[in-house]
């Protein structure tokens, strides 16, 4: 008789082996041997922080660009800009800019290999899976994971730090669990998210841990780079940088999968660059962005005010996964690298739905999750700026959607989602918080 169990467990040692090959192969090897994109950025920084220079001129473009060259970073066609980074972000390589560029992106890549195992065990402990399906599930973050190692962003870092708060938050560690999460948050905002949905809970021990680290990284980042690079950012950057306007104008393009860059392609005629919106009428373009995330938000809010209600200890997950599944969604842009930082909030939100027996809505988030990892984006950008056709530009864009749509209805209706409604399910760590 044929053991389906067995079976299975095969099945998934396939799968993982294939996804380590292609993660050796796509990810890990070519950061080994060349440096491309993104990282040229986080050392050329760093780099011109250790040798004395200005930390004002950081943010001047052309400044950059040539210090960029002249450390021989990447490639000298397009040596990138520091202008989306926070100034705390230059720090990130200082121990590593004595070596050699290519030297030290081998280096981050060591270190985001050991993020990842770390990662791995993490989950097994928190959701008591096994290995194996930790692994699988690490690993099925496709694309964004290859992307993270191959141009050397801190993201699998950051994703850790938050899983890791989150364990501590468990173990009954409140102000280490705020320290993993906040000291990021002068770098990479997102882990902010996750430290409100632990506010939206009155977990204040965790509030104050992560005021702690940021506060500290804030004091070093002023007391190394001084407090004028800081007011420039503050002042010039910031906003920019959180609506997405680092360029002046639209941006029409959907590496950002946004809906700003969707809409504004729908939408605002340019002859140069958008010569075939789907429909003329800049106004639309505002309107449709700002009416889009409103009511984002409101759904979302929603949702947490019925968790709320629900007076569920556990409730504090599926407010950190939803959380986290907004702000991405509706983020003005974010790189594909990005989507590592959705380890914590996809995997609270599976594990809270198949503890409330609500299976369907858990399967259609992992099968979106995988589905995200693995998106031919060299078949779907053909579309982008072919009139109404440039929706099909946008897969990650629609099935981020369509993940946030599963947790809104789930959660708002969780009788149609075959959930219990009665007794929750407390997770054993929870029990004496």
């Amino acid at each position: 008789m044929l053991d389906l169990a067995l079976v299975s467990r095969a099945c998934k040692v396939l799968l993982l082996a294939g996804l380590a090959a292609l993660l050796l192969l796509r990810g890990v090897m070519p950061a080994l041997t060349e440096i491309t994109d993104d990282f040229p950025e986080y050392f050329t920084s760093a780099k011109s922080v250790r040798d004395g220079q200005d930390a004002v001129k950081l943010y001047d473009g052309a400044w950059f660009r040539e210090q960029t060259r002249r450390y021989g970073v990447g490639h000298a066609e397009n040596p990138g800009e520091f202008s989306p980074y926070p100034p705390p972000t230059a720090l990130l390589l200082t121990p590593l800019t004595g070596l050699r560029p290519l030297t030290a992106l081998r280096i981050v890549t060591g270190l985001n290999l050991v993020c990842l195992m770390c990662s791995i065990l993490l989950l097994s402990r928190i959701f008591a899976w096994r290995l194996l399906d930790s692994a699988l599930f690490i690993l099925l973050s496709g694309w964004a994971l290859l992307s993270g190692l191959r141009f050397g962003h801190p993201y699998i870092l950051i994703s850790t730090f938050c899983l890791l708060g989150y364990y501590l938050y468990l173990k009954r560690m409140p102000l280490l669990a705020g320290l993993c999460l906040g000291v990021f948050v002068p770098i990479k905002y997102y882990p902010l998210i996750v430290l409100a949905g632990f506010a939206l809970h009155r977990q204040w021990r965790v509030l104050l841990g992560g005021g702690i680290a940021m506060a500290a990284v804030a004091l070093v980042s002023v007391g190394v780079l001084g407090w004028k690079v800081h007011q420039i950012f503050l002042l010039d950057v910031m906003l920019n940088h959180l609506t997405g306007h680092l360029i002046p104008g639209p941006r029409f393009t959907a590496m950002f999968q946004s809906f700003d860059t969707l809409f504004e392609r729908l939408f605002i005629l340019d002859p140069a660059r958008n010569p075939h919106p789907w429909f003329s009428a800049p106004p639309a373009a505002a309107v449709a962005i700002v009416a889009t995330k409103a009511l984002l938000v409101l759904a979302a809010m929603a949702a947490l005010i019925n968790l709320a209600r629900a007076r569920s200890v556990n409730a504090i997950a599926p407010t950190i996964g939803i959380l986290g599944v907004m702000v991405l969604l509706i983020a003005p842009g974010s790189g594909t690298y990005a989507i590592v930082l959705l380890w914590l909030p996809v995997a609270l939100l599976i594990n809270y739905f198949l503890s409330e027996r609500a299976r369907v809505p858990a399967y259609l988030i992992l099968c979106t999750y995988v589905l995200i990892g693995f998106i031919p984006y060299g078949h779907t950008y053909r579309f982008e700026g072919d009139g109404g056709l440039t929706v099909l530009a946008y897969p990650r864009l629609f099935l981020l959607l369509a993940m946030f749509l599963v947790c809104i209805y789930a959660v708002g209706f969780p009788g149609s989602s075959g959930q219990r409604a009665a007794r929750r399910r407390i997770h054993p760590e929870m029990q004496n918080v």
